[in-house]
């Protein structure tokens, strides 16, 4: 089993910075692909940010490219996610996911095998 705990969500103004963190436990950390996703109000779960083990690859939302970064600790067990110039649209609960994935589905909800609980974010204008 791996458990997963975001943290670092709060109220922003447009603009300002956040960082997400998110605790993995119950596995090597290295064993897993990790990922960011986001649910806004009356909207499906999107993708946000992905890191794979194979290569250290990243992988960005159209939506957060040059604004928002995935990157990890392995000495800590933990992944992170800075996010920039953030905007009102970035609203949402944040969530962290863990799973083996590929090339082609490292985007997808369905692809990771564990999640967290979320943390809010909430941009104001």
């Amino acid at each position: 089993q791996v458990q997963l705990v975001e943290s670092g969500g709060g109220l922003v103004q447009a603009g300002d910075s956040l960082r997400l963190s998110c605790a993995v436990s119950g596995r090597t950390f290295r064993s897993y692909d990790m990922g960011w996703f986001r649910q806004a109000p009356g909207k499906e779960r999107e993708f946000v940010a992905a890191l794979r083990q194979i290569a250290r690859s990243t992988y960005d939302a159209d939506s957060v490219k040059g604004r928002f970064t995935i990157s990890r600790d392995g000495a800590k067990n933990t992944l992170y996610l800075q996010m920039n110039i953030l905007e009102p649209e970035d609203t949402a609960v944040y969530y962290c996911a863990a799973g083996i994935v590929g090339d082609s589905t490292v985007k997808l909800t369905t692809a990771y095998r564990y999640w967290g609980q979320g943390t809010q974010v909430t941009v104001s204008s």
